[in-house]
């Protein structure tokens, strides 16, 4: 496999891995009885009898494979067979519905399915996924026309991995556009290994760390680094409700050197321990992204686990990781900016991206020259939307779908809009204002609802806020219980006027928040 000009890509360390440290333990899932294991050789050997077994069945390199399967070994196990046959693997979310799912079949229709024993029910209520021509099971229980994978255990081994480059399709994940239609993110062989590099230059562990990881991304770059994967015993689709004691449980079973997971599941954890908590014993390390890391949360994890090093991420699906942040370095200064309406530290940008803050580019299409280009950037601390480039930053969607709404092209270079608005301080750290679709425009000029937030949240960790531009008025929302008076609120957000409190006992759900406002507030202009 050459996604490299070295062959070093993703599959080719992992086999390094197999060679050097066979007997390594490469993932671990369940807990108690239900506990399995897998060593770094048997998951390559699994992996290519898997390969040889799929395309003895009539999969070739370059045919789409859809996985709608949880985070298990055998997911593992199939998506580095895929690999070395050269196949794509159409990633879509158990939880993102069937919609999306019939979609991503439309966009780019697979040769085969990969399904876990729930998904298999899918194909009951799908059309699209009936008429894939080849479904498998990792389940013990296939439906008719299924296969399960274990027949693939007697397989004589992949001879030799399909030949790739580093242009070759490896994974398509599927996100929604600003119009809600799915669009398809695709990561080659060549934009893998630059993003693994990437890891292994910020955040990855070294060889021979233990990692509860829920994050499939980092998944695959430790099995390339020789780092033990421990799955969380948890449903991932809702990383905010994970039932925290059963998670707690196999920490102190699996003693790991690190937790790698998302801020709403850490959320969960540090509530259901205590100062010190011999659960979290074990724990050198904390990674936490994929949503706003505030610092109420990075001061949660020093009460539990003193020891350990905090690192916040941002990033997205497109571009992963942009910046990092050592919570160490989190000062008192940065927290008296957040209150002041300066948006959340995500501190420095890491050495593999660049990244400009601009202004918006609408006026000039997604194709600029660099003296425009250059025209647009920001100076330090005046905010602008983020746009990133790098090896490890895609360079466009599957067949242009997206590309003119979230990309420029300045010259040969492709640069990333992360849709995000942001500030570059005067030493190059980021800080976060919030979506860009969110900032409100009105006479009194520009506001960002997420500084009003941020604001809010460091002061009152549990507050739920969400600032909204209705009816021409800035009007705050916020919890009807346990929420503080108008006055202490205006007053934490003395540096963005509001002009009325709406107080309601839900969650922030922006789709319905205009019309419980037009509901609650009859008479606003």
């Amino acid at each position: 496999m050459s996604a490299r000009a070295d062959g070093a890509s993703v599959v080719a360390l992992l086999a390094a891995q197999a060679a050097t440290r066979p007997d390594a333990i490469a993932l671990v899932e369940g807990r108690g009885a239900a506990r399995r294991t897998i060593t770094v050789a048997t998951l390559d050997d699994r992996a290519r009898r898997l390969a040889a077994w799929l395309a003895a069945d009539g999969l070739s390199a370059g045919d789409a494979v859809l996985v709608v399967h949880q985070p298990t070994i055998d997911l593992y196990v199939l998506l580095v067979a895929l690999f070395r046959l050269g196949a794509v693997a159409m990633f879509v979310d158990l939880g993102a519905g069937r919609a999306v799912l019939e979609a991503a079949c439309a966009i780019s229709p697979p040769a085969a399915a990969f399904l876990g024993p729930r998904a298999q029910l899918l194909r009951l209520a799908s059309p699209a996924l009936r008429r894939v021509p080849r479904c498998y099971t990792s389940g013990r229980w296939p439906l008719p026309f299924t296969r399960r994978i274990a027949g693939a255990a007697v397989h004589a081994p992949l001879a030799h991995d399909a030949t790739t480059h580093a242009d070759t399709p490896a994974l398509l994940t599927f996100t929604s556009g600003s119009t809600g239609a799915p669009r398809a993110a695709c990561r080659t062989h060549g934009f893998l290994r630059a993003q693994h590099d990437a890891l292994v230059a910020t955040i990855l562990a070294d060889t021979g760390a233990r990692d509860l990881v829920a994050f499939p991304v980092v998944v695959l770059a430790n099995l390339a680094r020789g780092v033990t994967s421990v799955l969380p015993d948890a449903d991932l689709r809702r990383p905010g409700a994970v039932d925290a004691p059963r998670l707690l449980a196999q920490c102190a079973a699996e003693r790991p050197t690190r937790l790698s997971a998302p801020p709403a599941m850490l959320a969960r954890l540090v509530a259901a321990s205590a100062p010190g908590d011999a659960r979290w014993g074990s724990v050198r390390e904390v990674v936490t992204g994929g949503g706003p890391v505030f610092p109420d949360l990075l001061d949660a994890l020093a009460r539990v686990a003193p020891h350990a090093r905090r690192l916040a991420v941002y990033g997205s699906t497109e571009a992963e990781p942009i910046a990092e942040l050592d919570a160490a370095t989190l000062t008192d200064a940065d927290r008296a900016r957040m209150a002041d309406g300066d948006g959340l530290p995500a501190g420095t940008p890491v050495a593999p991206v660049r990244l400009r803050v601009i202004a918006s580019p609408a006026a000039h299409g997604w194709r600029l020259n660099a003296a425009t280009f250059d025209a647009l950037a920001r100076p330090p601390g005046v905010p602008g939307e983020i746009v990133v480039t790098g090896a490890h930053v895609l360079r466009g969607y599957w067949r242009g779908t997206g590309d003119e709404e979230t990309k420029l092209r300045v010259g040969d270079t492709v640069w990333h809009r992360t849709g995000d608005v942001g500030a570059l301080d005067a030493d190059g750290r980021l800080r976060l204002l919030g979506r860009a679709t969110a900032t409100i425009t009105d006479a009194r000029g520009t506001a960002y609802p997420f500084a009003a937030e941020c604001a809010l949240r460091l002061r009152w960790p549990a507050l739920r806020a969400a600032l909204v531009a209705h009816a021409g008025e800035r009007v705050l929302v916020v919890e009807r219980d346990g929420a503080p008076d108008d006055a202490a609120l205006r007053a934490c957000l003395a540096f963005m006027p509001i002009d009325a409190v709406v107080r309601h006992n839900s969650k922030v759900d922006y789709p319905r928040l205009a019309r419980l406002l037009g509901r609650e507030r009859p008479g606003a202009r």
